[in-house]
């Protein structure tokens, strides 16, 4: 392999020899320069800055050669904290993780009570403190804070054109807004995108893996990971699979389209025809009153627990999720999806069992290839550690995302 010391200097090696780590820890330098085709010199210096800014630590392990022992390296996962918070329907959930992925604080608090631009900023600025005041971390700890919904967002100026529960607001430039009330660098994401990367950060996933997570809450998104990086689309909103057209005579979509997956799919749509399902809500206790979340929760947990009108819904469902994995698979030739998301944390045995079987069936290259498919191991939680991913990503491996402020 030839040597590509023209590029040591730039971000894109960093991230390079971050990921490699990450995924492959404890890895000595020499295996470094292996994996890499950089030469020596370049991994060196690459190691020494990494162990200076504290991203790196040395095991303290060796292993025997024949030369000199080779030292080991793993991500230091004390050297940044994230955190991320998830704007759902009528609550926020904010995580904290470590370099590493792993969480070390969570809270879940009602949204605000009003879709004015000063109480969301109020209310999310509140808990960035709760949580972190409450962790007794050090503000110069923490990389930063991404909040992220279900879009579209324009990633650029930091803002949502749209959150589930308020009022369209366009003109709130929340990233700016939050980042001088907290002294903190802001981003501002998709549930979905946030996931993905959430998924592959926390699992170890190699670079080398062609990554892809589909997202369900109010609705259903979906986020691939290539060498590293989440494809982003022209303007961040990449990866809409919920708008993936299943039924041709099906209804009108807030899209423009019609018969979107979304629109059949989802769980709020599921509820709304459970609940005119004539008996059926009574029958599961599911109250008017109740949210969508909390009602889709229990017609898949009766589902689940064998009851056959419910169960007709979440295979109907499952079964149309699965046409929008075969597509999502066969568009990038995926190796690795994980279904994340409040949508699945019931019922995801169901979706994660026949999208195995219609992937095994009808994947473009399942000859070629096994396309894997797991259930993550926090779907409630998994866009807002996603979010907390994102700004560890974008400090400690800069070249992927967008670029958070440097460790101090």
């Amino acid at each position: 392999m030839a040597r590509r010391e023209a590029a040591a200097a730039g971000p894109g090696s960093r991230a390079l020899i971050v990921d490699l780590i990450r995924s492959s820890g404890p890895i000595s330098r020499v295996e470094l320069v292996k994996a890499t085709g950089l030469t020596q010199p370049t991994i060196s210096n690459i190691v020494r800055r990494l162990i200076d800014d504290g991203v790196v630590r040395e095991t303290g392990d060796t292993v025997a050669t024949r030369g000199k022992p080779r030292t080991m390296l793993v991500i230091n996962s004390r050297a940044a904290y994230g955190v991320g918070i998830h704007v759902g329907a009528d609550t926020l959930t904010c995580v904290v993780t470590d370099t590493r992925g792993g969480t070390v604080g969570r809270q879940l608090v009602a949204g605000p009570a009003d879709g004015k631009p000063a109480s969301v900023v109020d209310r999310l600025a509140t808990l960035y403190r709760d949580v972190t005041d409450g962790l007794g971390l050090p503000p110069q700890s923490v990389a930063g804070m991404a909040v992220v919904g279900p879009g579209p967002v324009d990633v650029a100026r930091g803002r949502f054109l749209a959150l589930p529960g308020l009022p369209p607001r366009p003109d709130l430039d929340l990233a700016h807004a939050l980042s001088g009330r907290l002294g903190v660098p802001v981003l501002v994401d998709t549930d979905a995108a946030a996931a993905a990367i959430g998924e592959f950060w926390g699992r170890q996933i190699s670079r080398d893996r062609t990554f892809g997570c589909l997202y369900m809450n109010s609705g259903i998104g979906s986020g691939v990971v290539l060498d590293g990086a989440l494809h982003r689309g022209a303007s961040s909103n990449a990866g809409k699979i919920g708008h993936l057209r299943v039924v041709r005579a099906g209804e009108p979509c807030r899209c423009g389209g019609h018969g979107c997956l979304e629109q059949v799919a989802a769980p709020h749509r599921l509820v709304a025809r459970a609940r005119a399902t004539r008996g059926l809500a009574d029958r599961l206790r599911i109250h008017p009153a109740d949210p969508d979340a909390r009602a889709f929760d229990v017609l898949a947990r009766a589902a689940i627990y064998g009851d056959a009108e419910a169960r007709a819904f979440i295979d109907e469902s499952a079964t149309l999720l699965a046409e929008g994995a075969v597509t999502l698979a066969n568009l990038w030739d995926l190796d690795t999806l994980v279904l994340a998301g409040p949508g699945f944390a019931v019922a995801g045995s169901i979706y994660v069992t026949e999208i195995r079987r219609r992937l095994a069936a009808q994947a473009f290259a399942r000859d070629v290839h096994e396309v894997h498919v797991d259930l993550s191991s926090n779907p409630r939680d998994s866009a807002a550690i996603g979010g907390a991913a994102l700004v560890l990503q974008g400090s400690v491996a800069p070249g992927h995302g967008p670029q958070v402020a440097a460790l101090i």
